[in-house]
């Protein structure tokens, strides 16, 4: 058994794996970003009753640039305290277990190879589609993260007038209609036309990221994930249309994509870290 967290930009998720599900799992908001002693106060506090299980090791998710041999985050996407932070050693000195760092994208793909939909499959890249965009790689069944673990980073590519990420987050929705993802889901769901619109849009721009990995990875499989997918019914059809003009029909026609099914899926791949 292991504990696997994850470190999200409102809010710390952790729990215990066994089996390959989440027996027990904690979580609370973070309540004050400018503070990196406050905010590691509180991630000590999420993991601390979990240690009290007989657990092997922590595995922590962060949505960052990760030194994954030294154990160091850097940047950390909403939270301005955490510029540049030792948190393997800090966690390892607060529990003595041993602690393994990586980017959230990462153990969101890891945790469906291993446990979830991606587990039939030898290469495979999971697309994370919320305040941001980000996506992690499996290849020939290992995790793939470059040597800065910035690979998979499609969302910098350029695109248009900015980059890819712009036209395939929640910023998407905000530029467009004034409000966020969410609002802009529950608008389309009551009906509204310049919403659902928007949404077929953004499915379209959403197509050029699935070619830009299609270009560059050539997977059996794409998992996509994150508060977005959740709309999927509203941007599906113009995403699958959008991608018919693949230069490779042979290689599109045999392309699997999987819509996310386990809301613990990140924490499952953080505790699989260790394993990997």
């Amino acid at each position: 058994m292991n504990i696997g967290v994850d470190l999200g930009g409102t809010n710390i998720r952790a729990g215990i794996e066994s089996g390959g599900h989440i027996t027990r799992q904690n979580q609370t908001l973070l309540a004050n970003k400018h503070s990196l002693s406050a905010t590691l106060d509180q991630l000590m506090d999420v993991i601390r009753p979990l240690t009290a299980y007989p657990v092997k090791g922590i595995g922590i998710g962060v949505p960052s640039v990760v030194d994954v041999s030294k154990g160091i985050v850097y940047n950390v996407m909403n939270i301005p305290s955490w510029e540049e932070v030792a948190l393997r050693d800090i966690v390892e000195k607060e529990f003595n277990l041993p602690v393994s760092v990586n980017n959230d994208v990462n153990c969101f793909i890891l945790g469906e190879h291993r446990f979830g939909l991606a587990r039939k499959f030898r290469s495979v890249i999971g697309m994370a589609i919320g305040t941001g965009l980000g996506s992690g790689i499996i290849i020939d069944n290992h995790l793939y993260a470059g040597r800065n673990c910035g690979a998979g980073e499609i969302g910098m590519l350029p695109y248009k007038d900015s980059i890819l990420e712009n036209y395939v987050c929640s910023r998407f929705f905000e530029d467009s209609l004034g409000i966020d993802a969410f609002a802009a889901h529950e608008a389309a769901l009551k009906g509204s036309k310049e919403a659902i619109e928007v949404w077929e849009e953004f499915g379209v721009h959403l197509g050029a990221v699935i070619k830009a990995i299609m270009y560059t990875y050539d997977p059996e499989a794409i998992v996509m994930g994150g508060s977005i997918a959740k709309a999927n019914r509203f941007f599906q059809d113009s995403m699958l249309e959008s991608i018919q003009d693949f230069a490779y029909p042979e290689s599109l026609k045999k392309l699997t994509l999987l819509l996310s099914e386990n809301e613990n899926i990140a924490l499952l791949g953080a505790a699989a870290l260790l394993d990997d």
